[in-house]
């Protein structure tokens, strides 16, 4: 089964019909079910009804208690790995209104307690300068200017001391020249000025630094609950704690080979003055 984003929506739709005709099948009553699989009845009636949408844990488990053969199975846990993901296509959200992503990117940032930003290719809005930020959307469409507003604003969520950043960018990523060397210098100040920040860490892995896996995506992870993983026409969300785990393991391991604090500030120094030069 693949992921194809137009199957997203029909697949969590899918799910919970399925799962309730293999219920019916069992011959098994929601209350039945609800004790030979742990879960609360309450719950297996939303999960049939659509209105909660099951993680694989639980999936494996009502399978389990139904007994299902191992390859109808196997077609339930790949169904509810996609029911779990969400693709947002850019064209929608410029049919939107671009700010309007502004305002839900506030909201994660606000629910979240901590957030690991891993960024193999450009510079975060909650760390770029307004000029980096303009130069950022240049491929978008809309009004750039409310845009640049709104991300100005969430910036101020990094000043919540009550919230841990963990940033962690590739040189790549530093140094990509979007903008002219004097203003890509001042760019990188600003990463070293924030760096500073009680609820900041932020790293860098250099050109070179050995490393066993390759810098795949731009990816966000919220907490421990939520993944955003970014492409260039969209991007996807994951919420299945099974894929949140595999990213956070891969953010794990960036973070082990990463350069933090003084010598990261060094580093960032280093490259703003080559600009500058």
């Amino acid at each position: 089964m693949t992921l194809e984003p137009d199957r997203l929506g029909r697949s969590k739709r899918d799910l919970a019909g399925m799962l309730r005709e293999l219920r019916l099948q069992a011959g098994l009553t929601g209350d039945r079910l609800a004790v030979r699989c742990g879960i609360s009845q309450s719950k297996i009636s939303k999960i049939e009804t659509g209105r909660v949408i099951p993680g694989l844990v639980d999936v494996e488990r009502i399978l389990w208690a139904l007994n299902v053969p191992e390859d109808l199975a196997r077609e339930v846990t790949a169904l509810a790995r996609i029911a779990n993901t969400e693709w947002q296509d850019k064209r929608t959200s410029w049919r939107r209104g671009m700010e309007k992503r502004q305002t839900e990117l506030k909201a994660l940032e606000s629910d979240a307690a901590e957030l690991r930003y891993f960024l193999p290719a450009m510079i975060t809005g909650l760390l770029a300068t307004p000029e980096y930020m303009h130069a950022s959307l240049g491929h978008s469409v809309g009004d750039r200017t409310a845009v640049v507003h709104r991300k100005i604003e969430r910036q101020a969520v990094l000043y919540d001391e009550s919230k841990a950043f963990t940033f962690i960018l590739t040189e790549q990523a530093v140094r990509w020249a979007l903008l002219p060397p004097l203003a890509m210098g001042v760019q990188i100040d600003r990463l070293v000025s924030l760096s500073r920040l009680p609820s900041v860490r932020l790293g860098v892995l250099p050109l070179g630094r050995f490393l066993s896996r390759g810098p795949m995506n731009t990816f966000t992870i919220y907490d421990n609950r939520l993944v955003t993983v970014e492409t260039f026409t969209g991007r996807i969300v994951f919420r299945d704690p099974k894929d949140v785990g595999r990213h956070r393991e891969i953010f794990d391991l960036f973070e082990e080979a990463a350069t933090f604090g003084p010598a990261a500030q060094g580093v960032l120094a280093d490259w703003a003055e080559s600009f500058r030069r």
